[in-house]
């Protein structure tokens, strides 16, 4: 039975000694693995939990007005 737990027991070691040693790498590690399990947690909780809407999405385009257009005159547009 100890050797089913011998692959963590040597991991977890591992992972002292590295942070001991190393501490830049550890933390640069842990970081790195928490990130991606991060982005797919933290949105659905803060919607859930929080009640978190989405904003609505930037215009892409500026409405034009619903009339004629006038002639633009008194600027020098005419040559």
């Amino acid at each position: 039975m100890a050797s089913l737990f011998s692959p963590f027991r040597n991991a977890y070691r591992y992972t002292q000694w590295l942070a001991h040693e190393k501490p830049v790498i550890f933390w640069s590690l842990s970081i790195g693995l928490v990130g991606p399990v991060a982005a797919l947690i933290v949105p659905p909780v803060r919607r859930g939990y929080f009640g978190y809407v989405s904003p609505d999405p930037i215009p892409t385009s500026y409405p034009v007005p619903n009339r004629p257009r006038r002639e633009v005159t008194g600027y020098d547009d005419e040559s």
